[in-house]
């Protein structure tokens, strides 16, 4: 008998910025990653007759959430991150990159024009938390 293993100790993924470095996230710090598409592929416009008129649309923008835990390396690197582009020229802004691959489950996505949505709500309690920081991309392609 055959298994299939799962293990996102298998995910890699690599977040980049020509002007400010890249960082490889190897499953340390990380509670879970999200790749999500926005805009539906398909809209129907429905005339008053009933016909309906199908739009194939070819965008393929969406999101990027990580859940991390606050005292994390990542964490401190996407804050650096979202500081420096606070304060770069407004061309460098949407200039992010996320290339993530599973082994095992054979995904890959590579997102591109990635900017920062908002920084993430924090949390301080008895115990640490994870924070999630939400990346818009304006393309994501998907293997």
């Amino acid at each position: 008998m055959s298994y299939e293993t799962y293990s996102f100790q298998d995910l890699s993924t690599i977040i980049s910025h020509p002007n400010f470095g890249q960082y490889a996230i190897e499953a340390e710090g990380i509670g879970s990653i999200t790749f999500g598409m926005t805009t539906e592929r398909t809209v129907h416009d429905l005339a008053a007759d009933g016909n309906v008129m199908i739009s194939k649309v070819k965008a393929r923008n969406g999101t990027v959430s990580m859940s991390i835990q606050q005292t994390s390396s990542l964490q401190s690197w996407l804050k650096r991150l979202y500081n420096y582009l606070e304060t770069a020229d407004a061309s460098q802004w949407a200039q992010i990159m996320v290339v993530s691959r599973t082994l095992m489950l054979g995904d890959s996505y590579i997102c591109t024009g990635v900017s920062f949505g908002k920084i993430p709500d924090r949390v301080y309690q008895v115990d640490g938390q994870k924070v999630t920081w939400a990346l818009l991309a304006a393309d994501i392609q998907q293997d």
